[in-house]
């Protein structure tokens, strides 16, 4: 099986460890989530924008990005997307499933799926939104995975100012993250 990649989002199938952000005055506040997503608005392709790097998508070097797709069961089939250095196309595709769906902001995502059974799911809150859903911030409760999304492949630079000042207020390092390079 081929291991990839990304997202977005997006993110992973990891059991994950508790790691505190460093040199961030925020560190200590609890991450949190939007108060509501509508999940019609959000599914699309998303460009990666930033993210903190991760092993999962340790051979993508540009060109990342993530389609939702909701199912008529409510969940939502997801497709990552990259390239790798020499121009080959890496593709990863999993599912997604609303945790809390008072609010739609908290989700589980799983690549891994034998037999049909997806195993190892990996939190992906959304922490940001814009309100015309062109951007969005996810997250992750202990603030190890991060990444910043947008629906074009470059956030203007006022955009990507409030998605940075989100993941400080919810105790992220913005100095963690790497801008994604989207090449044309």
């Amino acid at each position: 099986m081929k291991l990839i990649l990304i997202t977005v989002v997006i993110i992973s199938g990891i059991c994950c460890l508790s790691v505190k952000a460093q040199s961030n005055d925020d560190e200590n506040a609890e991450v949190k989530t939007v108060s509501h997503v509508d999940l019609k608005r959000y599914i699309g392709k998303w460009y990666e924008i930033a993210k903190i790097p991760n092993s999962f998508q340790k051979n993508c070097q540009y060109g990342t990005t993530a389609n939702y797709e909701l199912k008529d069961d409510g969940d939502i089939k997801v497709v990552n997307k990259c390239y790798k250095e020499d121009g080959e196309l890496n593709e990863a595709e999993g599912l997604a499933k609303v945790v809390d769906t008072t609010s739609n902001s908290k989700l589980e995502v799983s690549f891994v799926s034998i037999f049909g059974i997806h195993l190892f799911w990996g939190d992906y809150w959304i922490i940001g939104l814009d309100e015309n859903y062109q951007y969005a911030v996810v997250g992750t409760p202990n603030r190890k995975y991060g990444w910043i999304l947008s629906r074009t492949p470059k956030l203007p630079d006022d955009k990507l100012n409030e998605a940075f000042k989100i993941l400080k207020d919810n105790g992220y390092n913005p100095n963690d993250f790497e801008m994604t390079d989207q090449k044309s």
